[in-house]
Formats: structure tokens, C-alpha cells, sequence
């Protein structure tokens, strides 16, 4: 590749993550088709195929043939597998599920976690209190749980979360957001992940899974009790 064509490649993907972050799909979200998506980039459809294949390289996008790319990792459990679990699960399950595994996943991280990494989950935290809208907070929330989860320095860990993920963002949470477009500025997430990600930068291994734990124990409380009418 010269030069000129290679400073295109790195232009054309430059374009694809500004489109991402910019708008309102979150993980799991289909990408529009390649025709439609390069002339909203500006960008041939070759050029775009390159782009698409580098972000996929990085766990940022994946593909399904037959149903398009999609926001996120591929998880490890087939699409068809996905919806087996969704139909067979609850929000109760999910999060007993998670409250087994992500304070180790935690603890995990604080002893692993490069400084790159914990450099990526400050820029998300940040993101997400910076968020319009509630998907895009939910995007940064999971692009934070995620980089907590690569931190572990386990792939195979990395790819049971993503199909847990995968699972927990299909159950319909039944969420109460009246009049509410994005999260409150006191939204109890912005503090608890700051604690988490402390806890991890200080190698602090039992505070990072003691407020792994409390993190999520405020998230099932908060959306079981919303189920229920609370």
C-alpha cells in the first residue's frame, strides 16, 4: 500500500469510529448496509470493507453473513443459541449470573489491568457522564464492563461476558425513564464506577470486587424494583 492509499485507510477508519460513537446504536446494534454506509461516510465501498475489517480485527464490530455487522464482539454462543437463553431467562437469572462472575472478573482486573486499559475505562466513564441519551450512556456502561472484563487478560473469560452480555441487553428490562432522556447528573452509576476503576488502578483486589458487587447489587435492586412497580 503507498502513502496516499494508506493515509486514506487510516482517514476512511478515523470516519467509521466517529460515525459509531456519534450515534445512537449500542452494542448489538446493526450497522446500516455497506451501500448506505459509505456514501454517509464519504468513503468508497472498498475502502469502507477495509475499515470495517480493521475495527472487526479490534473487537469493536462483527459480522454475521446473511444479517450484517453488528456493534460490539461477536459473542461466543451463536445468534440462534442467543435467543434460545433470552427465551429462557429472566432479569432475576441475569443478574444472579452476574453477581456470581463480575466481582472476580473485577478482582481479576485489578491485578492485570495494563495502564492502556485503565486509561480506556476513564475515557469511557467519562463518555458516559457526558452522554445525551440514555443508549448512548448504556453504550460507554458497556464498553466500560467490557474493558474491565478484557483487563482480565482471559479471552475465554471475555468470550463468556460477551455472550452473557449479548443475553442481558436481549431480556426486556421494562425500564422506567418518564420524561427522563438521559441520566441524572447524580445517576448512582457515575460514582460506583469510579470506585470500581479505582479500586483497579490501585491493585486494590478486594475493593475491586467488594464495589463490583455493590455496583451491581444497586443495579438489580434498581431494576427488579422497576419490574415490580416499585
Amino acid at each position: 500500500m503507498d502513502g496516499a492509499a494508506e493515509g486514506e485507510g487510516i482517514e476512511t477508519v478515523a470516519r467509521l469510529r466517529a460515525y459509531i460513537e456519534g450515534s445512537q446504536l449500542t452494542v448489538d446494534s446493526r450497522l446500516p448496509p455497506e451501500r448506505e454506509l459509505s456514501r454517509a461516510l464519504g468513503v468508497s465501498r472498498a475502502g469502507l470493507r477495509q475499515a470495517l475489517a480493521v475495527l472487526e480485527s479490534e473487537g469493536q464490530i462483527w459480522r454475521h453473513v446473511g444479517k450484517g455487522t453488528f456493534i460490539g464482539t461477536r459473542p461466543i454462543a451463536t445468534v440462534s443459541d442467543i435467543d434460545a437463553m433470552v427465551r429462557r431467562t429472566n432479569p432475576a437469572e441475569v443478574m444472579r449470573t452476574r453477581l456470581l462472575i463480575e466481582p472476580e472478573v473485577a478482582r481479576m482486573a485489578a491485578l492485570n489491568a495494563t495502564p492502556a486499559q485503565i486509561a480506556e475505562m476513564r475515557a469511557c466513564m467519562t463518555r458516559s457522564r457526558a452522554a445525551a441519551t440514555w443508549r448512548q450512556y448504556e453504550s460507554w456502561d458497556n464498553r466500560l464492563h467490557r474493558t474491565i472484563a478484557e483487563a482480565t487478560q482471559n479471552a475465554l473469560l471475555v468470550s463468556l461476558l460477551d455472550t452473557l452480555g449479548a443475553v442481558r441487553r436481549a431480556v426486556a428490562w421494562g425500564r422506567l425513564r418518564v420524561n427522563k432522556v438521559k441520566p441524572e447528573p447524580d445517576h448512582h452509576s457515575f460514582a460506583e464506577h469510579e470506585e470500581i476503576v479505582a479500586a483497579i488502578a490501585e491493585r486494590d483486589r478486594e475493593r475491586a470486587a467488594e464495589t463490583m458487587r455493590r455496583h451491581l447489587e444497586t443495579v438489580e435492586r434498581k431494576l427488579l424494583g422497576e419490574r415490580r412497580g416499585a
